[in-house]
């Protein structure tokens, strides 16, 4: 079994409340999860209004299926517009 941990920042410039980041994070987290099957939620920075980091899994049997799988989001998630794109550090454990 492989699994893939992704933890990826997002900055929201634009954003002045908890309540406007909720917003923008509901929105990624629910197209996400309607398109791809891994899970996903906020990780860190809770209480941060401009910074959200977000940590997503991915479970398989192939490491290139979860590598891939995993950048496809990134991918999506960029696609998106809804947030700049910060840091991301994605680690492959095997079980």
């Amino acid at each position: 079994m492989v699994v893939g941990v992704l933890r990826l920042t997002l900055f929201l410039p634009e954003n002045h409340s908890l309540k406007g980041k909720r917003q923008v994070l509901r929105a990624i987290k629910d197209r996400v999860r309607n398109k791809f099957n891994v899970s996903i939620t906020e990780s860190d920075a809770h209480d941060l209004w401009q910074r959200a980091e977000l940590g997503i899994c991915q479970v398989g049997s192939d490491r290139a299926f979860v590598d891939g799988a995993l950048r496809e989001v990134v991918n999506f998630i960029e696609s998106l517009g809804l947030a700049p794109l910060g840091e991301e550090n994605l680690e492959i454990l095997h079980y």
